[in-house]
């Protein structure tokens, strides 16, 4: 019996404890409902200040976009029009009602010819009409405006037939022709500044067209003849197949022979330089120890033709260039900016100077205004002879300048 009543408090133990721990974990789930559910309104009311904060910030957007000052004076430029239509329009119909009922249409069509004809100067400015047709245009909406300002400032005065005073009468026929007029001005107005606003639209742009169409006016006056061989060679291709940048380069090419800003003024003027330049070098490295050792081969092997070696070494003279019709000219290394070979044109014998020559360098300085004009170049071509004895001839002319 004892160990029955044993069994049974073992078994009453362990449901209460079932019961307990069963308590415990729906206490336990109901908490973390209720923390789930908390979590979901808390995330709730995040999502929906999310959402109000986006509207807020969409909307003051929208505010922002509507209220730049572009936007406000379209769109009040346009109310006050629809303003002054709305004004103008019913005294119109009067006064021509009160003529005849059958007169009712022209009071709209006297208007409607104002604004159509605004619009219309809108639309060539749109389709990038010629000039005279916006003038035309312009015109005939100002006149028909004009003459409908006119039919209203009479209606006006004619208030005082219904009890108006003659000043009051005056200000509403005043008032009216003044928005009979003003509304298409105000229109005409409001296209002239979106069309020079949209002209303007890119400064940076439209300040490169213009510095690019300068330069390619001043470039055609200064190069005529290769600009005239451009526009040939533009026609002759088919439309849009050849750039005007590379129609200029092959017209350079035909017109001077030579690659885009090289004349042969500046070939020979480069030639002239270098020249110069390597006789200047050549002087230059006459050092003592160069001039003894030539004097020792030229002890040792005898001067190489003309009047000895050892002479011209001595001289101090640049040897450098070309001497006279004979010998050796520039070679051709020297003309593409190399030293010329001194080995031998230093020992050959200069060409002298002729009297004839020299007289012609003096009639040409005199000519230029002065020796300190005289050039390699222009003796060259005056006597027709090579570099170096142009460059002789004018050197000697100079001197006698100078004594």
């Amino acid at each position: 019996m004892s160990s029955w009543r044993e069994e049974r408090r073992r078994d009453n133990a362990a449901e209460a404890e079932q019961r307990r721990l069963s308590e415990e974990h729906r206490a336990k789930l109901r908490r973390e409902e209720r923390r789930k559910d908390r979590e979901e309104k808390r995330d709730d009311k995040k999502e929906q200040r999310r959402d109000r904060a986006q509207r807020r910030q969409a909307r003051a957007a929208r505010r922002e976009k509507t209220l730049t000052p572009g936007n406000v004076y379209r769109k009040g430029t346009l109310f006050l029009v629809a303003l002054s239509a709305l004004a103008s329009l019913p005294a119109q119909v009067l006064h021509f009602v009160a003529i005849h009922w059958m007169l009712f249409p022209i009071g709209p069509a006297v208007e409607g010819a104002a604004w159509v004809m605004a619009a219309g100067v809108a639309y060539a400015d749109e389709r990038k009409l010629p000039v005279w047709v916006r003038w035309l245009l312009r015109g005939l909406s100002l006149s028909a405006a004009a003459f409908a300002a006119n039919i209203n400032y009479q209606y006006g005065l004619s208030l005082t037939e219904h009890g108006v005073s003659p000043g009051n009468a005056q200000v509403a026929g005043l008032g009216l022709a003044a928005v009979t007029l003003g509304g298409p001005l105000f229109f005409e107005v409001r296209q002239w500044v979106l069309t020079l606003t949209t002209s303007t639209a890119d400064p940076k742009k439209q300040a490169e067209t213009k510095a690019r169409a300068k330069h390619e006016k001043r470039r055609g006056k200064k190069f005529k003849d290769v600009a005239d061989r451009q526009q040939q060679l533009l026609l002759a291709a088919p439309f849009g197949t050849l750039k005007p940048e590379d129609a200029w380069a092959r017209a350079w090419w035909d017109v001077k022979g030579a690659p885009v800003s090289v004349t042969a003024d500046v070939i020979a003027d480069r030639l002239d330089a270098e020249a110069d330049v390597s006789a200047v070098l050549a002087y230059a490295e006459k050092t003592p120890e160069r001039l003894a050792v030539e004097l020792f081969l030229a002890d040792v092997f005898g001067p190489e033709g003309g009047d000895g070696g050892s002479t011209g070494a001595l001289s101090g003279k640049p040897s450098g260039g070309p001497r006279d019709g004979t010998s050796k000219g520039r070679t051709a290394l020297g003309g593409k900016g190399k030293r010329p070979d001194r080995s031998t044109a230093e020992t050959e014998p200069q060409k002298p100077l002729s009297e004839a020559d020299l007289e012609a360098v003096r009639k040409l300085a005199g000519a230029l205004g002065g020796t300190e004009r005289l050039s390699a170049r222009n003796v060259r071509e005056a006597i027709g002879c090579r570099n170096e004895y142009a460059l002789r001839l004018r050197d000697a002319v100079r001197a006698e300048k100078k004594d």
